[in-house]
């Protein structure tokens, strides 16, 4: 069983040069073992500042909801 946890918000530059999101959701199975689900969202944002604006307003993220890898 992994001891680090899935942050629910990924913010990834894609090959264009602009920001997506996507949401992770993580559950477990019967041993405790990870099972994340990402689903990549269609809007794109000129900065990460902004695509974190973005989950905080449709999605409730908080501050250290986020990863960039």
């Amino acid at each position: 069983m992994s001891s680090s946890a899935v942050r629910p918000f990924l913010v990834n530059k894609d090959e264009d040069g602009l920001f997506r999101l996507t949401v992770r959701e993580t559950r477990y199975n019967s041993q405790g073992y990870p099972l994340v689900t990402s689903t990549l969202q269609p809007e794109t944002f000129k900065t990460a500042t902004a695509a974190k604006v973005h989950a905080r307003e449709v999605f409730g993220a908080v501050t250290g909801d986020y990863a960039t890898k």
